[in-house]
């Protein structure tokens, strides 16, 4: 630990590293997120808040020098990229994304785990519903003006030796109208986000909850970049998970622990995870190993503090993601499970702006507040308390869900 921490418990050096969720765009929004949301949180909260290019090395990242709490802070954030193999998991074709449809609505609904989601909220639940059903809606719309125009041909005044002719062409026409309107659909999934939270779900359920080979040795990679990170002269080292991000982060943190990269007198290792989704992983059947990971790491020392809030619609806000999951033990000690409140810390008018922009609501928490309260993303990540110290004595939200909830709960290797 730095001299300055050993002194009086400040953090003055910091490494960030961010995990992203099920996301297939270049990093770099990431650091324009930062930079203009920070710019305007410091100038809500009055302290400073400057961005600095970061030296191209292993991973995408920045720096930031701040004032903050009266406190010079340096950190450098990393972001932990695996949107390439986000972009290799999505279907290019249209009839495999029906494929996807299928195989992800049979593996949620007929084991039950749909059902068992529904139980602790909706919203989530609605957004996986959604992406079927708009799918759905689009190929119904597709058959129907398929069928109209089809129609419209058979109607031409053709008979006699080429009757043949106009019923092969009205056929032909049916099918060309068809891959038409559904091209077209999918060119406005930029506004209607249907393929994308498809995707997004059917890449859990193919794996039934386990992590493909692809992912395990990027996570591994993360793990040793977090690793050398605890080897510096730093005060605090934060891993933060956003969305799907969270539970890749329960896991790369529970490794590092069991294999002893985590020595007692490094930097302090925090967590942060932020809109998770975990049950939606943790309640399939194979995900034997978040759900290991989950038992053990509520179990170490290491500060681990979790963020919703019910405005989410896309996150399950205030779920203890491990009691939920049924893997909580007489050793549980995180997570602190908050709430970011959207409703008191927007202003009503800002409230009323994004209250139904539910995608830009779920990258709210990396956002800036207007009517700020105990959180803030920027003095965690560049503030000059740990995580830990940040929220000591912090009781839990009153409103949590720890109730356990999911049908599968094995945790064998």
């Amino acid at each position: 630990m730095t001299e300055m921490q050993a002194e009086d418990g400040q953090v003055a050096r910091r490494r960030v590293f961010y995990i992203p969720g099920y996301d297939p765009i270049h990093p770099r929004r990431y650091r324009e997120l930062y930079r203009t949301e920070g710019t305007a949180q410091a100038t809500i909260s009055g302290y400073d808040l400057r961005l600095t290019p970061k030296p191209r090395g292993k991973t995408y990242g920045w720096k930031v020098d701040a004032v903050i709490e009266g406190a010079e802070v340096a950190a450098e954030v990393d972001v932990l990229v695996w949107s390439d193999i986000v972009r290799d998991s999505m279907s290019n074709s249209i009839p495999a994304t029906y494929a996807q449809l299928v195989r992800t609505a049979w593996t949620y609904i007929a084991s039950g785990t749909l059902r068992r989601l529904m139980w602790l909220r909706k919203g989530p639940v609605i957004a996986a519903l959604y992406p079927v059903g708009m799918l759905l809606v689009q190929l119904a719309v597709a058959v129907l003006l398929g069928g109209l125009a089809a129609w419209c041909v058979a109607l031409l005044p053709i008979g006699g030796a080429l009757g043949w002719a106009v019923t092969v062409l009205s056929w032909v026409v049916w099918a060309a109208v068809i891959v038409a309107v559904l091209r077209w659909f999918k060119r406005k999934d930029n506004k209607l986000f249907a393929y994308y939270l498809l995707h997004d779900y059917a890449y859990s359920a193919r794996w039934n909850g386990a992590n493909p080979p692809a992912l395990e040795t990027r996570m591994a990679a993360f793990a040793d970049r977090i690793a050398e990170a605890l080897c510096e002269d730093l005060d605090e080292v934060l891993v933060v998970g956003h969305s799907s991000g969270a539970h890749l982060g329960v896991s790369i943190l529970s490794d590092l622990h069991r294999n002893g990269r985590v020595a007692p007198d490094g930097p302090v290792l925090s967590f942060l995870s932020l809109g998770q989704v975990v049950p939606m992983v943790s309640f399939l059947k194979d995900a034997r190993r978040l759900r290991r990971d989950l038992h053990f790491l509520s179990e170490q020392s290491m500060p681990w503090v979790d963020v919703t809030a019910p405005g989410d619609g896309c996150a399950f806000a205030l779920c203890d993601p491990v009691s939920v999951s049924g893997v909580e033990g007489p050793g549980k000690r995180w997570p602190l499970v908050i709430s970011a409140a959207f409703t008191q810390t927007l202003s009503p008018a800002r409230w009323q702006e994004l209250r139904w922009k539910f995608f830009r609501l779920h990258f709210q928490y990396l956002c800036a507040f207007d009517r700020p309260g105990d959180y803030d993303y920027f003095r965690i990540t560049a503030g000059p308390l740990t995580l830990g110290d940040r929220y000591r004595g912090r009781a839990p939200s009153a409103s949590r869900i720890d109730v356990p909830a999911s049908k599968y709960t094995d945790m064998a290797p």
